[in-house]
């Protein structure tokens, strides 16, 4: 597996551009951290501040030069406006599996943005990166989100894989697998 982002892979889809997290996006980060309904599901609390955006960009930053996270800011291609994101993380190179978390504004949920710009990670994941599993845990509460994981093929286990979630209630396991390596 390629644990490479040094050259940070732009990806473009029809409608959206997939980009590095810059320092002017906190105000959008701060948002996206603020929306309830997102933090509900993946287990991170209400207590978003300009100053703790600013900080988790650097901590975003720090990881994805150390390759242990690739991180990308979703945005429409007319807009310079972040309306959600999708990184990778958690991985394990030895068993070629890496871990695919998502989280979009509610404003734009429900339009198939999500599903456009997790076609293209999970493209460069198996393509780029050559993972055999991509794996995802969402809440079984977030029925939008078991139904995305779905809809992209990506099927119910019951392991735990590399799950290291304590703060996410109804915890489930979805993979996705690479055909050219089984």
């Amino acid at each position: 597996m390629i644990l490479d982002f040094k050259k940070f892979p732009l990806l473009t889809t029809e409608r959206l551009l997939l980009r590095n997290i810059e320092n002017t996006d906190a105000e959008l980060i701060h948002k996206l951290h603020s929306d309830e309904i997102v933090n509900a599901f993946v287990g991170r609390d209400n207590a978003s501040t300009l100053k703790k955006a600013a900080e988790y960009i650097i901590k975003i930053q720090n990881l994805v030069a150390k390759n242990e996270c690739i991180y990308w800011i979703i945005q429409l291609k007319e807009s310079d406006n972040l309306i959600g994101s999708v990184c990778l993380w958690n991985f394990d190179p030895e068993n070629e599996i890496v871990e695919i978390g998502y989280e979009m504004l509610a404003e734009f949920q429900g339009k198939g943005i999500m599903s456009e710009a997790i076609k293209k990670v999970v493209s460069y994941t198996f393509e780029e990166m050559n993972a055999k599993i991509i794996t995802a845990f969402p809440s079984s509460n977030n029925s939008n989100s078991v139904a995305l994981l779905k809809k992209l093929n990506f099927e119910f286990e019951n392991k735990k894989y590399n799950n290291t979630h304590e703060k996410i209630k109804n915890l489930v396991t979805y993979t996705l697998r690479n055909g050219k390596n089984n």
